[in-house]
């Protein structure tokens, strides 16, 4: 079993900047990569980045790509997801994930967070 707990969410102008942070507990040897993923309302739950807890290798979805920057502290079991220059369509609630496995881009996650709001006003 993974724990996850969210933090750093909030209200934020367009072009604002936030940085969401996720710590990690539990089994967290056995974690290969950590995601997050963001929910809009009455849209369905969609992969925003990875990381992979070894190397360090990451993923974004197109529309974050040069926005948003995905790291580790793994001696602190916590990832963090660097959010710049936010518009209206990035709002939604903000979610961190763990994967055991090598999988396909937004697949495979087990273990959730419960998931930090976020908002950009217009």
């Amino acid at each position: 079993q993974v724990q996850l707990v969210e933090s750093g969410g909030g209200l934020v102008p367009s072009g604002g900047s936030l940085r969401l942070s996720c710590v990690a507990s539990g089994r967290t040897l056995d974690i290969y990569y950590m995601g997050w993923f963001r929910q809009a309302p009455g849209k369905e739950r969609e992969f925003v980045s990875h990381i992979t807890w070894g190397a360090g290798y990451t993923s974004y979805v197109d529309s974050v790509k040069g926005r948003f920057t995905v790291f580790r502290d793994k001696p602190k079991n916590t990832v963090f997801l660097q959010m710049n220059s936010l518009k209206p369509e990035d709002t939604g609630v903000y979610y961190c994930a763990v994967s055991r496995r090598f999988s396909g881009l937004g697949e495979g996650y087990e273990y959730w967070g419960q998931g930090t709001q976020v908002t950009v006003s217009s």
